[in-house]
Order: structure tokens, then sequence, then C-alpha cells
């Protein structure tokens, strides 16, 4: 039987695939994340994931490999760098839309799939005084876009339009589909 190897060291993403009943090894991949000059968002989750996939690859395993970013209409929204970054983070988020794009890919050594999954997501408006509680919360110090949708940040989320475990790290729909097609099935029925 062929191992699965999730290429990724999130907690996030190893949780959600749990959460679907799929067995798996975690094995990070480690390569060089920046940006290319006049990459656009879906073009740059797209080549990560395949990177990440790509130098995770043996004879015996299925890799499955994702890369999420979040982006407004302006730019790219990393991880927080501090405090002051996340306020302004979320300043810039406060009663708009943003994009939550993740790339899946899944790959062994004679092929390679890959899938684009986009979320918008709307925030309410958010004050400065509630986005410095929530950086004192510790939530959004590790997360792209400076909030989780999955914790305290639940309550600036206003509307989503698309997957919602896409929001928090792995667009399970869209995953199970892709292992489907290499014969590993969520929700495995256990006698």
């Amino acid at each position: 039987m062929v191992e699965l190897v999730l290429a990724s060291a999130s907690p996030r993403r190893a949780e959600l695939l749990r959460q679907i009943g799929i067995k798996f090894r975690v094995d990070p991949a480690d390569i060089d994340e920046s940006i290319n000059a006049e990459e656009q968002p879906i073009d740059l989750v797209e080549r990560l994931a395949g990177q990440k996939a790509s130098c995770k690859i043996a004879s015996d395993r299925l890799v499955l490999a994702a890369d999420t970013i979040v982006f407004d209409d302006v730019s790219i929204l990393g991880k927080p760098r501090d405090r002051t970054d996340a306020i302004e983070m979320l300043a810039r988020l406060s009663n708009r839309i943003h994009q939550v794009v993740t790339a899946i890919c899944v790959a062994n050594d004679d092929s390679m799939i890959s899938q684009v999954v986009t979320t918008s997501v709307t925030l309410r408006p958010i004050s400065e005084a509630e986005a410095i509680a929530y950086w004192d919360s510790g939530e959004p110090r590790d997360k792209a876009g400076g909030f989780a949708i999955q914790g305290l940040g639940a309550v600036f989320v206003k509307n989503i339009q698309g997957s919602y475990s896409n929001v928090v790290g792995l667009p399970l729909f869209e995953t199970a589909a892709l292992l489907g097609r290499y014969g590993i099935q969520a929700l495995r029925v256990r006698h």
C-alpha cells in the first residue's frame, strides 16, 4: 500500500485531514517561498504547492502539498511580523472583502495533479481596540492575513463565499476528490 505524505508542517492542515478520516504521515517540505516579481497570487500558490510536492516524491509514496495565501485588491498579506503589522493588516481588511487562495497538489513518481480554490471573505468593521485585544490573545501571530476563522477571529467574519475549510488552510471537498483519483478515500468505514 502506498503511504500518503503531507508535505506541510501546518497543524491546521493535519487536523483537517484527520477530520475526514485520511491516514497520512507529516514530512514538511522546505522550499524558498519568495514571490517572483509580477507573479500573480494564483500562479504563486500553484508554483509553491508544486515545488513542495516535487521535493517529497518517492516511489513508495503519494504526496499531498498545499499553499495558501490571503490577498486584498492591493497585495498578498502574509503572517504579521509584529503587533503593529497585525493591527495594520486588520485595519486593511476591516469592512472589506479579501480572497483566500489555496493550491492543492497531489503527486507520485508518475503524475502530478493540482487544483486552485478561492474563497471570498468579508470582515465586519474592526476597531483598533478590537485589533489590539485580538493580537494580545496570541491567536493571529502565525496566521496569514492576521486572523483565524476557526478561532477568536471568527467574530470578525461577516460572510464567506466558497469553502470554509479553505480559509482554515485546506479545502476538504477538493482535496478529497484529488486524493480519490489516487485511490485514497475519505470517510473510510472501519469494520
